[in-house]
């Protein structure tokens, strides 16, 4: 194989009618020779009839945006744009969403797909998918499908190119999303996709087409058990695995007693084979990347937070469950307004009031299902540690704890 100026790609085999029959913008030379124009299309072609040529992303894109991909950015991109159905198990920091926003360009530039719709956590719609949007397509239209079902419809009727919604948005919207003329669907944490019997699942499932172009992309497609692979399976590669649930079960479980089942030795290999066709690159992989990658996350406070940090900020005292809190200052303000956010307040006699903390623990949780590595938390206030220690515990999250009163030894 032969890439020529970019263009056209020359081939030599063996039945060169088999290319010539089948893709209009080739040639047959002598030698048994084939030139076939280079395009995504033809390429396509090419790999359904076992050719395996190049994305050509790889030459005749101008990798958009302010900053250069990496190399495995570029082969993450290359690959996505080979494979209508594929998942994306880069670790988390890899920049894989930086990926999937150039081969998505790539492919709109090239007619191959018209539409986007991206599927997120909450957290990360506005600081991670429509801030990397910004900073890598530019020159494309995004907006983020958020609030009552009204405002949602609007947005995805709005003709933008890149259309961002939340997981439980979907089911809100899901006729319009069908007639949105959305032709490629990309999933982040893909994880929260891997029961297939939840609603979540099945409305994804029918808006699914033979021909809609489908990323799923998560660092940790099966950290908690073999299982999760089934989900995820059968909307990429649904052949790969048996109909039923819990064939599948039994091809990668072991009953050990009434209510315990615990992965086969062949566990692995079978997740691996089922959750294909599939790319990974890990951090010691990535040799380019910075020390330090950031990303922000946005949370809602709960509606009890709000109205005591409400009250609280503007008469400066506010009473809960029968115990005062008081702010004399503007710096006393600001730490009681920190405490409240942070799910613990102390009061005027050093009790400590507990508020509902569900959205930002949920995000906390997230990040953590998210790597594939210990992970390290940070928090401001000593029982807010205790809080969340609590809450991962039970949760099955092992966790260790240094405050202050932790000694050196």
């Amino acid at each position: 194989m032969q890439i020529i100026r970019d263009k056209a790609v020359l081939l030599n085999l063996r039945n060169p009618k088999r290319v010539t029959t089948v893709i209009p913008q080739s040639k047959e030379l002598s030698m048994n020779k084939v030139v076939v124009k280079w395009g995504i299309d033809e390429v396509h072609t090419l790999k359904n009839l076992n050719i395996n040529v190049p994305s050509p992303i790889t030459k005749q894109y101008a990798w958009t945006g302010q900053h250069k991909p990496y190399e495995h950015q570029k082969k993450t991109a290359e690959f996505l744009t080979m494979n209508k159905r594929a998942f994306c198990f880069n670790e988390q920091g890899t920049g894989k969403t930086a990926s999937a926003i150039w081969a998505a360009d790539y492919l709109m530039s090239q007619g191959a797909i018209n539409r986007v719709l991206v599927i997120c956590p909450l957290s990360i719609m506005d600081s991670a998918w429509r801030g990397d949007l910004f900073s890598f397509a530019m020159h494309r239209s995004v907006d983020v499908a958020y609030g009552n079902k009204k405002k949602r419809a609007e947005i995805i009727n709005g003709g933008a190119d890149f259309v961002i919604i939340n997981y439980d948005g979907v089911e809100i919207v899901k006729d319009e999303i069908a007639n949105g003329g959305f032709d490629c669907i990309i999933v982040d944490e893909a994880t929260h996709y891997k029961n297939a019997q939840t609603k979540r699942w099945k409305t994804l499932n029918k808006l699914l087409k033979e021909d809609t172009w489908l990323w799923m992309m998560t660092g940790t497609p099966a950290a908690q058990s073999p299982l999760d692979a089934y989900g995820l399976a059968k909307l990429v590669n649904p052949l790969s695995v048996p109909r039923f649930f819990g064939s599948f079960r039994d091809q990668v479980m072991f009953k050990l007693t009434q209510f315990k089942w615990l992965p086969k030795e062949t566990a692995q290999a079978t997740v691996h084979s089922c959750l294909q066709p599939a790319i990974r690159f890990t951090k010691e992989e990535c040799l380019d990347l910075p020390d330090m990658v950031y990303t922000k996350r946005k949370v809602e406070m709960t509606k009890q937070q709000t109205k005591y940090y409400e009250e609280l900020r503007k008469k400066m005292i506010m009473h809960v469950a029968d115990e005062s809190i008081t702010a004399v200052n503007a710096a006393i303000v600001l730490n009681k307004l920190l405490q409240i956010s942070s799910g613990a307040v102390y009061t005027d006699d050093s009790e400590t009031l507990e508020f509902d903390i569900s959205n930002r623990y949920k995000v906390l949780k997230e990040a953590i299902d998210e790597s594939s590595q210990k992970v390290l938390v940070f928090v401001p206030f000593r029982h807010t540690i205790d809080m969340l220690a609590s809450k991962l515990t039970a949760d099955g999250i092992s966790c260790g704890i240094i405050r202050g009163d932790v000694s050196a030894p």
